[in-house]
């Protein structure tokens, strides 16, 4: 019997002929928390990054979410969007590169919160960037940000192929963040670059 990641409402299980042959969806929310997360799939087209497609978008359940996976680290809930990113990360010949935390901020978490989404989808991935600044992006002004040193840096011996990589986030709010590790990952050979992020918020001095 399971219960629902968020609430610990007991959900109804059944056996159908999905689960005989290994692709029946794994429910992890009951449909009262399931129906308060609210849908963005949002795919916008750029420069720097050649595509960027966003889940869901930010709203009270989003953010109470994030708080208690981030902050409160109940990790497990790394498991609840887990079908979600694996539908969209369904793509071969593709490596998968997730934004990493500064080690302090890492210490302090406890763990890597976008790894765990990604190891809870089943989804490889490889880490090619390193991060050198602990400043936060939603905080700062568009000239703050523009004013602002690298955030990443190539991990030492990484060498990038002419290839197809896709950055993934939690959240995508200025877009500095991606944008940076997107142009790093170009200078260094790759040959396209997208991102994908759970979630989308507006700000309001983008």
């Amino acid at each position: 019997m399971s219960v629902c990641l968020l609430c610990d409402q007991t959900l109804e299980s059944s056996i159908g002929w999905q689960d005989l042959i290994g692709i029946k969806k794994t429910i992890n929310l009951c449909n009262d928390c399931s129906k308060q997360f609210e849908r963005a799939d949002i795919i916008e087209e750029g420069e720097t990054i050649d595509k960027i497609t966003s889940l869901y978008t930010y709203n009270e359940a989003m953010r109470e979410f994030l708080h208690q996976y981030k902050f409160l680290q109940d990790i497990a809930l790394a498991h609840v969007f887990a079908h979600d990113l694996k539908s969209v990360l369904n793509e071969k010949e593709v490596i998968i590169v997730p934004i990493p935390m500064h080690p302090a901020k890492k210490i302090e978490r406890t763990f890597a919160h976008v790894d765990e989404l990604l190891k809870a989808a089943n989804i490889p991935f490889i880490h090619l960037l390193e991060k050198v600044s602990t400043e936060v992006m939603g905080e700062k002004s568009k000239e703050e940000r523009l004013a602002m040193k690298p955030l990443f840096k190539i991990k030492p011996g990484i060498e990038l192929n002419n290839q197809h990589y896709i950055l993934i986030d939690d959240i995508y709010t200025t877009g500095t963040t991606l944008n940076q590790a997107a142009a790093l990952l170009k200078e260094a050979g790759a040959k396209k670059v997208e991102a994908v992020t759970l979630i989308r918020a507006e700000t309001m001095n983008q």
